[in-house]
């Protein structure tokens, strides 16, 4: 049986987390499992492609980040492996610093945005270096440590596909490729050269867990790459000014939202997007990274 890739949207708000579901010889592989909130839609979908949770054997994280790992524990305990980049799989194993630092971000909100996270076996865990190569089903899944976004981001190279996670941004409705810039660890000059070991790569479809399935690769990693190096100029620019983040956060919101009202997007795909890639967060990420890894701009 030749393998087959499905989009499973899984959150609330349609069309801003997506797992996937690989389908091999010997069952289904998961990609991306969401937010435990998630989880019962995410199970509902895999029964739609006629799998119980007892099937999946194998899932993929691409990062732990809660919107999508954060469901993990619950797959582990119908019994899968858990395989996710040596930097992130501690806090699989325990999460409660990321519960934690996630916290800060999100306070009251937490329980209602990720319901909870559980530790997992580390016998369950399977950690992967950049690449490494897992073959299931007579299908051959490869690790990319892309990061950037994260220092635990991998992506996994499907023959000319990758599952991408988050280092290839976030793309609603055939919109604009947006990145994700959440605090702590964005890193510019890393997150430029996992775009450039993508480009070069050659790849004829990219999976977003934000959102589905693009085939525009070469166009979709220069838009991003671009808008990625805009943002970060914006941010810096108005740091040197002596603006504080609070006043920058209701600043950028409506510049996102110029760019993708220029773009021609509704106002619910507008929406979508700040669901799947908050603009404030971005702030956030992009104030810590100047502040962090180069305080000399700002003087």
């Amino acid at each position: 049986m030749a393998a087959q890739v499905h989009i499973l949207d899984i959150n609330a708000h349609p069309r801003t987390i997506a797992s996937f579901v690989l389908e091999t010889e010997e069952g289904p592989v998961l990609f991306e499992t969401g937010p435990y909130t998630a989880a019962e839609r995410l199970r509902q979908a895999l029964a739609q492609l006629g799998y119980a949770p007892s099937q999946v054997r194998h899932v993929f994280v691409t990062h732990v980040h809660l919107d999508h790992a954060g469901g993990a524990w619950s797959w582990a305990r119908e019994g899968a492996k858990i395989y996710v980049h040596p930097r992130g799989l501690p806090h699989l194993a325990d999460p409660s610093r990321l519960w934690a630092s996630a916290s800060r971000i999100y306070g009251d909100q937490m329980e209602a945005l990720w319901g909870s996270m559980a530790p997992i076996d580390p016998a369950q865990l399977v950690p992967l270096e950049d690449g490494a190569q897992i073959r299931l089903g007579g299908v051959e899944i490869e690790a990319w440590e892309t990061l950037g976004h994260a220092p635990h981001h991998l992506a996994f190279r499907l023959g000319d596909a990758l599952i991408a996670g988050d280092i290839a941004g976030v793309r609603i409705e055939g919109g604009p490729a947006l990145p994700p810039c959440p605090p702590p660890d964005i890193h510019l000059e890393l997150w430029q050269a996992s775009l450039e070991r993508l480009r070069r790569a050659s790849l004829a479809s990219l999976y977003l867990t934000h959102f589905g399935r693009v085939d525009d690769v070469q166009e979709h990693l220069a838009d991003l790459a671009k808008t990625l190096d805009d943002w970060g100029r914006w941010i810096l620019e108005r740091l040197r000014q002596g603006r504080s983040q609070e006043e920058l956060i209701p600043e950028f919101e409506a510049y996102v939202r110029g760019m993708l009202e220029a773009r021609g997007m509704s106002q619910e795909e507008i929406e979508a997007y700040e669901v799947a890639d908050p603009a404030w967060m971005s702030v956030g990420g992009l104030v810590r990274y100047w502040s962090k890894i180069h305080p000399e701009a700002l003087a």
